[in-house]
């Protein structure tokens, strides 16, 4: 293990920018209609850019976790990303960041199976995304020093991504069900 400001930065930067990467995934997941055609943009286009979206919010969570375990500033372990509970270091908000993580894994490996279990298990099982999102964004802000410190370059793009999730939600919800995503027509 080691320690230092490269690490340090490298942590909390892969942080935020999973949090915008996530939020945007969301969003996007949230706005597309599969069942119909956009006008201006391709029905495909939305749903391939969530995609590749989750794929790299999924390598910046692999950097998050591996910069955390790595940096000797805290006790984190390694198995301490995956079972959320027995950490020493800010159990409540390490756990939760953990539950995301196993959250975001369920869903990507239910996503790459979804051929095989389904279009109605998966659309249940890519619900989980909700609980995943909330507890990140809950573990950022119980575990990230610089949020509770007030610093603005935490602090805002934190309120901008609650703002889009909940603008884009009441926009689904203005255009029907939650449940139609990923119906076929």
């Amino acid at each position: 293990m080691t320690d230092g400001p490269v690490l340090w930065f490298l942590n909390r930067g892969t942080g935020i920018s999973l949090l915008v990467l996530l939020t945007v995934t969301v969003v996007l997941g949230l706005l597309s209609r599969p069942a119909r055609a956009g006008r201006t943009v391709p029905a495909f286009v939305p749903q391939h850019l969530h995609r590749n979206l989750a794929l790299l919010s999924v390598v910046a969570l692999g950097v998050h976790v591996t910069t955390a375990v790595v940096d000797s500033y805290v006790d984190i372990r390694w198995w301490q990303a995956l079972v959320p509970v027995g950490a020493t270091y800010e159990p409540l908000w390490l756990g939760l960041g953990t539950v995301s993580l196993d959250l975001i894994a369920i869903t990507v490996v239910t996503s790459l199976l979804r051929g095989r279990i389904g279009l109605r298990s998966w659309r249940v099982l890519h619900l989980l995304t909700w609980p995943a999102w909330a507890m990140a964004v809950v573990h950022g802000v119980g575990i990230g020093t610089d949020l509770r410190d007030g610093a603005a370059w935490a602090v805002w793009p934190t309120v901008a991504c609650c703002a889009a999730v909940a603008a884009a939600l009441v926009v689904r919800l203005a255009a029907g069900s939650p449940a139609a995503v990923g119906s076929r027509p």
